[in-house]
């Protein structure tokens, strides 16, 4: 299996813009730029933005095929992720999950979580600091 996507660039850096496309349709043409990566306020994308969402996809969809296995059918499941920079370096991902699930516990939903953490496929290419912290909400 593959997945791609392709980007265009046009003009200077901190001037030009681009679009990027992928094959589902889901981004197609949207715009990314210096300004979309660095600036506040300008509509757009940029690659830090969809790292994160790409990689609170992944957690997500890891701590639900953790939950799965154990044959746990969670009622919600909604993470954030916070991407890091410090100048032109990416320093960290802090990923914020909230569950819930009948069945678990807060500790049991926190240690998925934490496997999920080091083990979604993102988490597993990323050589920079990753950290987690789990929400459980108690459902009758």
């Amino acid at each position: 299996m593959k997945r791609t996507a392709k980007a265009h660039w046009s003009g200077t850096l901190k001037d030009g813009k681009g679009e990027l496309t992928t094959p589902s349709g889901i981004l197609n043409k949207t715009n990314y730029s210096f300004k979309t990566r660095f600036e506040e306020g300008i509509t757009g994308t940029n690659p830090e933005e969809l790292l994160a969402a790409a990689h609170a996809g992944c957690f997500t969809m890891a701590v639900g095929a953790i939950l799965t296995q154990k044959g746990l059918n969670p009622a919600a499941l909604d993470t954030e992720a916070s991407v890091s920079m410090e100048g032109l370096s990416i320093t960290g991902i802090h990923l914020s999950i909230t569950g819930s699930i009948k069945g678990i516990n807060e500790d049991e939903f926190t240690a998925i979580t934490k496997d999920a953490e080091k083990n979604c496929l993102i988490s597993k290419v990323l050589s920079i600091p990753i950290s987690s912290e789990a929400h459980f909400l108690i459902t009758e």
